[in-house]
C-alpha cells in the first residue's frame, strides 16, 4: 500500500519535536560554557511528538494491514515485517550507546547498565535501570518498548476472525490501563504497559477505520483539524498540570489525534509543493531521526566546546540539521538495505 504523504510530513515534524527536546539542555552547557544566557524554548510541549507517533503508529497499523484481516498466517507475517523495520536500527543505536558509555562515560553522564537491562533492552522488555527508573539502556526505547507491546497484541489479533481484531486489540489495552488505574500500581512489566499512553494507539486504529469507511475531510476542515491540534499543544505547554499520565493523554494525545485526523483523511491525487515533498522524505527517515538525533546533538556539543562556538543558536542549528542530515543518510544506506536484508532472513 503506497504511503500517504501527510502522514508522513506528521512523522518528520514529530521526530523534529523531539529532537528540539533533547538539544536545548546541550545549548545550555554550550551557552553556560561560555558565559552566556540561554532561555529554553516552550513554546510546544516538544516530547508530544511521542504522542503523534503512538497515534501513527496505530493509524498505520490498521491501515497498512488490513489485507491481512482473516488471513491465515497474518500473525507471523505482520510480526516478521515489523521486526525487520524496528529491530536492525535500534540494536545497532543500542550497541553504539553501549559502546559509546564503555569508552567515554563523561560524554553520555549515564552509569555503567546491569546485565537485566542490557539484556531487557535488545528484548523491549520493561527493565528498571541503575538509576531506578524504567528504560533501556539507551532511553529513548522506552517508546519502543510500548510499540512492541503494540505489534505483539495486533499480531495475536490477527489470529482472529477478521471482525474481532481490533476490538480484541482495544479491549487488552484498556484492560492493561483499567488494571493499573483500579489495581496498581502493578508490578513489572504490567505497571509499565498499563499506562494511559497506551490508548493512544487505540485512538489511531480508531480513525484508520474511520479513513476505511471513506472520511475525507475537504482541504479547509484538514487545515481547521491541523489548527487547532497545533492550539491545543501549545495550551498543553502553557497550561498548568497538563504533564500527568491521563492529564497528557488528554492534552498531547488529543492534539494528536488532530493532527492525524488532518494528515490522515485528506483526499488523495493532490499535488504536494515541493518543500512537502521534501518533508515527507525525512518522515520516511523519522525513525533514523529519532534514534540517532541524540548521538549528533552530543558529538556536535563536545565540537562546539573544543573549538570555541560561542553561539547556543548557532549550535542548535547546525545539531539539528545535522540530525536530519544524518538520519536520511543513515535510512538510505543502512536502514533500508538492513530492513530488506532481516526481512529475507525472516522469511518475509
Amino acid at each position: 500500500m503506497q504511503p500517504i504523504h501527510s502522514i508522513q510530513v506528521l512523522r518528520a515534524l514529530a521526530a523534529f519535536m523531539v529532537a528540539i527536546h533533547h538539544v536545548q539542555p546541550d545549548a545550555a552547557v554550550v551557552a553556560q560554557r561560555f558565559g552566556l544566557s540561554f532561555t529554553r524554548s516552550d513554546l510546544l510541549p516538544w516530547m508530544a511528538g511521542v504522542d503523534i507517533f503512538f497515534v501513527v503508529s496505530g493509524f498505520i497499523m490498521v491501515h497498512a494491514s488490513q489485507e491481512m484481516f482473516g488471513q491465515a498466517g497474518a500473525s507471523f507475517a505482520f510480526l516478521r515485517r515489523r521486526l525487520a523495520r524496528i529491530v536492525p536500527i535500534y540494536w545497532a543505536t543500542t550497541t553504539l550507546f553501549l559502546l559509546v558509555s564503555l569508552a567515554v562515560p563523561a560524554v553520555l553522564n549515564s552509569g555503567a547498565p546491569s546485565l537485566a537491562q542490557i539484556a531487557g533492552s535488545y528484548l523491549f522488555w520493561p527493565v528498571v535501570s541503575v538509576q531506578g527508573m524504567v528504560q533501556p539502556v539507551y532511553s529513548l526505547g522506552w517508546t519502543l518498548n510500548y510499540e512492541m507491546l503494540f505489534y505483539v497484541l495486533f499480531a495475536a489479533g490477527l489470529a482472529l476472525p477478521a471482525r474481532w481484531t481490533l476490538p480484541a486489540v482495544v479491549a487488552v489495552l484498556a484492560l492493561l490501563v483499567a488494571a493499573e488505574e483500579f489495581a496498581g500500581p502493578l508490578s513489572l512489566p504490567f505497571g509499565f504497559w498499563g499506562q494511559p499512553i497506551v490508548l493512544e494507539f487505540a485512538a489511531g486504529m480508531g480513525l484508520a477505520v474511520l479513513r476505511g469507511k471513506g472520511l475525507r475531510l475537504p482541504g479547509a476542515l484538514r487545515i481547521a483539524a491541523a489548527s487547532a491540534g497545533v492550539a491545543v499543544l501549545v495550551a498543553a505547554a502553557h497550561w498548568p498540570g497538563t504533564d500527568g499520565p491521563w492529564s497528557s493523554v488528554l492534552w498531547r494525545g488529543g492534539a494528536a489525534v488532530l493532527l492525524m485526523l488532518a494528515a490522515g483523511c485528506g483526499r488523495e491525487g493532490v499535488k504536494l509543493p515541493r518543500p512537502v515533498r521534501a518533508l515527507a522524505a525525512v518522515g520516511d527517515a523519522s525513525y533514523a531521526l529519532y534514534l540517532v538525533h541524540p548521538f549528533v546533538i552530543r558529538g556536535l556539543r563536545e565540537v562546539a566546546l573544543r573549538i570555541g562556538l560561542a553561539s547556543p543558536a548557532l549550535y542548535i542549528a547546525l545539531a539539528l540539521s545535522g540530525a536530519v542530515l544524518a538520519s536520511v543518510l543513515i535510512y538510505r544506506f543502512f536502514e533500508k538495505p538492513a530492513t530488506r536484508r532481516v526481512r529475507r532472513w525472516l522469511g518475509g
